[in-house]
């Protein structure tokens, strides 16, 4: 399961990772975000070691979503080199996520 992240980790976790992260805006309440789970399962099995799969609970951690510009979830950033380089919304195909990560490694 991936990591759920809170502001003070963000930092070290994913602006300053070595290997590209997908990040997941989140809340707990919301039906779509539920259905992703299994595919960001599956996709942090497929790349590990290349890539990490990191979560942020957007009730938990407004400021953060407000940073990044979050306005509605499920809300994918895919950052490199402390960078956002691409994002996805809403409930996706595995095959969509893949093909963002992949563009980054």
């Amino acid at each position: 399961m991936s990591k759920i992240l809170n502001n003070n980790e963000f930092e070290n976790e994913v602006l300053k990772s070595s290997i590209p992260v997908l990040v997941d805006f989140y809340a707990d309440w919301c039906g779509p975000c539920k259905m992703m789970g299994p595919v960001l399962d599956s996709i942090e099995k497929d790349y590990k070691g290349k890539a990490k799969i990191v979560k942020i609970n957007v009730d938990q951690e407004p400021e953060l979503a407000a940073k990044y510009g979050v306005m509605s979830i499920p809300n994918f950033k895919l950052f490199k080199n402390g960078q956002v380089k691409d994002e996805a919304l809403g409930a996706i195909g595995k095959n969509i996520l893949t093909a963002k990560l992949d563009a980054l490694l």
